[in-house]
Parts: C-alpha cells; structure tokens; sequence
C-alpha cells in the first residue's frame, strides 16, 4: 500500500486555502509599513486598540461585506433585525434553527496569529484595552483579559425579560433536546453561526422560554436595528480619552458604533492607526494607515 506524502509548501498551501478562504485579495505588506507600525508600538504604552472582522477572517469565520469573500457576496442569508425577532414567533424559530445547525462549525473557530499577539502585547503592558466589533470570542481563547465586546457575544443567552444568562454551548443541547429528529449541520459557517437554511426545515423546529419568567431568549448580541447600551459606550469613551493612541485592526468602520470611538480620538487629538486591507471609514482621520492583512504584519513588530 502505498501512502502518499505532501511537501511542506504543499501543506502549507492547503492551511491557508482552509484558514484565509474569507480574506479579501491583498498585497503583503511592506517592510516601510512594518517599520511604521514597530515606531507606533515602540512610542505608546496605553494603546486602545479596535478590532474588526478583518482579524476573525483569518480565523475562518468571513465577514459581511467584502467583496467576493463577505457573507452578502456569497449567500443569499441576511442578518435577522431586531424588531423581527422580537415581534415575531416564527422569526425566532428560523433563527434559532439556523444558529443550531450553524452552530458546531461557528464555536470551532480557534484564535489566529493576531489574536495571540494581542493577547501578549496585554501581557507585556502596552495595550491598554482592547475593544472588538466580533461576536465570536476569539481574543478570550486567545487569553486577553482587557476586553470589550462591543456588539455582545455569541457564546451568552439572555432572557429579554428577566437577568437569566447562560452559556450557549448548554442552549445548544437544550434545543437538541427539543428537536431529537433534526438532525442539520450547515457546512457553510457565518460570522455570527446564523447560517442559509431551507425554511420549510425551521417551521417545526421548537424552542424553549425563559425557564425563570418565560420571557423571549435571544443570543447576547446586538442585532442589526438595535443599540450598543448607552453605559458600555460611556465606559469606552472614558477608555479612549485615558488611553495615549488607538490602532484599528481590520475593520472599515462602516458601522458608526465601532467608528464613534476613533471619531472621539481624533477629538481628543490621539495618534490614530489604521491596519486594513481595504479603505475604512476614517482613513481621513488617521495618522497613518497602511493597507495589508492584520496576520501579515503583527506577527513581524517586537513588543
């Protein structure tokens, strides 16, 4: 029997197809850029760093609006809205029955080379806190502890009604103990597990109450057509204003919630740095940007 073997660069290549499928089309970045972002590092020492779906991207998990490569380019599923889920029954079915079946491959996500290096630059001193647009918990397995989830986090189920909270990895066998008979799992994953699925599938699919007040359970995340709360923002504000720089990491800022606090910086005058592969919404405001993937110049700058 014969037992084929692969080359390192072969294997290599098949990593990245797995892990970088989601990454826009990009240009490696320049030693000029390494040099700008290693003065950036080496100058300030509380820096309030923004994260966005360019670093989870990396990580397998794609965002929404990339071209080719973002959830809109490639699949007909749109986020839910928040007052659809709230005022609707059925609504609430097929979400759940999507984020069930979405679910496995989503909370498989492991943290990548920007993550770690987070992670370790919070250890050493220098990242004052850490703020991010995702809702997939990545810098946590990565071992940051500063951190702010701006738009909440998958991994939590909240009671609309009630302070009831729990983990959603118990919500997961909950809802399998609900529905013994469906037996889905989406190989296509999205960047909140809400996943394509034929609604004839979620008509049937049941899901629970709250168990302390039968209020409406709803994954602790901010849906489109909802708001940030207004004491989270306040505490960043307070984060940035207290901070010496910010750095903003693979994100447009198309979305004001994320882009308010690099808005508040350039207020308060701080140095403002952009890594992005594609234009963001501040590049007018920044101090410098340079225009590369997160993982391909992080992994190059010593703390």
């Amino acid at each position: 029997m014969k037992i084929k073997t692969f080359s390192l660069s072969i294997f290599k290549n098949l990593y990245y197809n797995k892990n970088y499928q989601f990454v826009p089309k990009h240009e490696p970045c320049s030693p000029d850029s390494v040099s700008m972002l290693q003065d950036f590092v080496n100058k300030y020492s509380k820096v309030f760093v923004l994260t966005g779906a360019g670093v989870s991207t990396e990580s397998g998990l794609p965002d929404y609006r990339s071209k080719d490569v973002g959830l809109y380019d490639r699949s007909p599923n749109r986020p839910v809205l928040y007052k659809d889920f709230i005022s609707k029954t059925e609504v609430r079915k097929r979400y759940w029955a999507r984020n069930f079946a979405g679910w496995k491959l989503f909370s498989s996500a492991q943290p990548n080379e920007v993550h770690r290096f987070l992670s370790l630059w919070e250890q050493k001193g220098g990242l004052h806190w850490l703020v991010t647009q995702n809702v997939d918990r990545l810098h946590h397995k990565a071992g940051s502890q500063r951190v702010t989830e701006l738009h909440g986090t998958s991994y939590v189920v909240k009671c609309l009604s009630c302070p009831n909270l729990f983990s959603r990895n118990l919500f997961q066998i909950i809802l399998r103990d609900l529905n013994p008979n469906f037996n889905v799992e989406s190989t296509e994953i999205a960047p909140d597990a809400d996943v394509h699925l034929d609604p004839e599938l979620a008509k049937s699919f049941k899901i629970p109450d709250c168990e302390k007040c039968g209020g409406i359970l709803k994954p602790d995340v901010v849906f489109f057509g909802e708001s940030v709360p207004k004491e989270k923002v306040f505490e960043l504000y307070d984060k940035v204003e207290k901070s010496d720089a910010i750095l903003v990491l693979g994100s447009s800022l198309e979305v004001y919630s994320g882009y308010r606090f690099v808005h508040a910086a350039s207020e308060f005058k701080k140095c403002i740095g952009i890594v992005n592969i594609g234009p963001t919404r501040a590049d007018k405001l920044a101090t410098f940007k340079i225009t590369a993937r997160c993982g391909g110049i992080l992994p190059k700058i010593k703390l």
